[in-house]
This record gives structure tokens, sequence and C-alpha cells, in this order.
């Protein structure tokens, strides 16, 4: 499953309805890092379809999800589970690190 964009209208509802882990990205359209990463985030949703669902949320359009959080760098990937925050990370990965930081984190 590819990664899906969210607002934050949906934020909520989409974090607290998820059966599995879900790693958002928070990102903005201005960031390399956050482009370069976006590859990656795409292929972990794929690989890991079923046991992780991966969230895009941009920050420019849609400020009060990353604000509620403490977002203040781009990018920011945070894991929730049952509705929570169980980990951040601040910055790009490689795919094999994104994969490895889900596996441990979730």
């Amino acid at each position: 499953m590819a990664a899906i964009h969210v607002t934050d209208d949906e934020f909520d509802a989409f974090i607290a309805g998820a059966e599995v882990p879900v790693v958002v990205d928070f990102w903005a359209e201005w960031c390399g890092p956050c482009k370069q990463m976006s590859p990656h985030l795409e292929a972990v949703a794929e690989e890991m379809s079923g046991a992780v669902k991966i969230a895009k949320i941009n920050v420019d359009e849609n400020p009060m999800a990353g604000s509620r959080y403490g977002v203040r760098g781009l990018p920011t990937l945070m894991i929730f589970k049952d509705g929570k925050v169980a980990a951040t990370h601040l910055g790009a990965m490689s795919k094999q690190a994104i994969a490895d930081w889900v596996k441990q984190s979730a």
C-alpha cells in the first residue's frame, strides 16, 4: 500500500482508527531532504504493507498537526501506536534505516 496523504482535518481519525502502527512523515514542498526521502518511504510502505501504514502530511498546507506534536525541523518522522507517539526521528534516512527504525520502534 502506498503512503497516504492526510490533512489536519483527517489526521486524528486516521491515527486513532489505525489497527497497525502509523509512521507519519511531516514534510514540506521546499524541503530537499523530504523530497529525497519520499521514494524510500513509498518503498517501505509497499514492503511493510499490512504491518504498518505510512502517512504524509504537508506542514505548510496543514500546520495544526505538526504544531501540536512539536515538529521543529523537517523531515520529522513519528510512529503512532494506539493513537500515541511511540517514536520520533528528525532528519532524512535511507530506505534501510527507515525500515530498521520502524521494526525497532513499532
